[in-house]
């Protein structure tokens, strides 16, 4: 949990914010605190019950200097209280929907969400007594019909992994507040560059910090953003009794990520603007999603909730699921510059086939008008684009060599 000091502008609080030159060494980047414990006075309590902001660091767990740095960084790019640190993004959804919801609590879910949430929340959480609704959150009268007394969350997540489509999270906010439940966000493909959840009322707003925040695929790692008081019953009870913290190590490598984050955010964006342009006009493929193109069928939504259209794009080719397939069997081999790989937001692009049969069996189950609502973005199977800080004309000469030949 951290508090922290405000700048004006987001490249500047991307640097400095959380960090200050090392009192001793007048070192000028932050240290890196492996420690898992700490000497401390005699009177010092041994239960995490006795800590408060102004404690001292005890033991690694409870506290430690370098994710401490990290969170203030991120508490100020949210423009939130504070921030918690975990060691992947799902565990910092777990913790969430564990420290917020008991047996005979209802949760509402985005239909379409990251698939280790899908999962979560479809298997796990109904053996604990917690019911479960998946809702398509662009209709905002669906939510209002599954809204309940019991309901205690509602998540959401900006845009949906992997159709790009988005939610109004003020007018959520709105629905899911006065029927007495929180809010939370999976902001990982916006960024607090594209979007500040917080600020259309937002409790919650998590990050997979694995992505765009730490940039560089190479450290796994979660957050949660709010006020103080929410996030400091996230520390008791998630970070300091489950324990799924985050390394120091990664807090470091993270952090460093986080300072270039916006300046990544404009190539990422300038990027996939291009590429998604050219996806659009190629023959071979179908559909382009990418909240940049006026064709997104959101396009209003998205110009009143992003400051940037991130690096996501997702594309079908013509030809159905079987030419998507092949396509994606050539990708694995010809590619040379992107990577036929899961994961997103790294400074390589990636590029992953995602067949709709495949999903629903394993991690949507969506049925009827959900089902429909699916597929009329994604037909029978789309691509996961995530742009890198590759050059456009590189990338578009890579996927030519694909496209043209599939």
């Amino acid at each position: 949990m951290a508090r922290t000091n405000r700048f004006s502008g987001l490249r500047t609080t991307a640097i400095h914010a959380g960090e200050n030159p090392d009192p001793s060494t007048g070192a000028s980047a932050p240290n890196l605190v492996m420690s898992s414990t700490y000497v401390v006075d005699a009177d010092a309590g041994f239960s995490a019950r006795d800590l408060n902001p102004d404690s001292p660091y005890l033991y690694s767990r409870w506290g430690n200097p370098t994710v401490r740095m990290l969170e203030e960084k991120l508490a100020a790019l949210e423009g939130t209280d504070a921030a918690l640190c975990f060691s992947t993004g799902m565990a910092a959804m777990a913790a969430i929907f564990f420290s917020t919801l008991s047996s005979g609590d209802h949760v509402i879910i985005s239909d379409v969400s990251y698939a280790g949430v899908a999962e979560l929340t479809r298997e796990t959480l109904p053996r604990m007594g917690i019911e479960v609704t998946p809702v398509d959150l662009s209709d905002l009268g669906a939510l209002e019909r599954a809204l309940r007394p019991e309901t205690r969350l509602v998540h959401t997540e900006i845009p949906v992994n992997p159709i790009l489509r988005l939610t109004d999270l003020e007018a959520v906010c709105q629905l899911a507040h006065a029927a007495g439940a929180k809010v939370s966000c999976d902001s990982t493909f916006a960024t607090p560059i594209a979007t500040r959840p917080a600020e259309f009322g937002v409790d919650y707003v998590m990050h997979s910090l694995t992505k765009y925040i730490g940039g560089h695929g190479d450290a796994l790692g979660g957050a949660i953003c709010g006020n103080a008081e929410l996030i400091g019953a996230l520390n008791a009870e998630a970070a300091i009794h489950y324990g799924g913290v985050l390394s120091p190590f990664n807090a470091w490598l993270i952090a460093r990520g986080a300072a270039t984050l916006p300046i990544r955010m404009r190539a990422h964006e300038e990027t996939a603007l291009a590429v998604a342009a050219w996806l659009e006009a190629h023959p071979a493929i179908e559909r382009v999603i990418y909240p940049g193109l006026e064709s997104h069928p959101q396009a209003d939504l998205v110009r009143r909730q992003m400051n940037n259209f991130s690096g996501m794009i997702a594309f079908r080719p013509k030809g159905g699921g079987e030419a998507g397939a092949r396509m994606a069997a050539r990708m694995a081999e010809e590619l040379q510059v992107i990577h036929y790989a899961v994961s997103l937001g790294h400074h390589r692009s990636l590029v992953f086939w995602l067949a709709t049969d495949s999903l629903m069996e394993s991690s949507f189950a969506l049925e009827g008008a959900n089902l429909a609502a699916y597929r009329a973005y994604a037909g029978d199977g789309i691509f996961r684009f995530s742009i890198g800080l590759e050059d456009t004309e590189d990338l578009i000469a890579d996927l030519d060599g694909v496209l043209s030949t599939a």
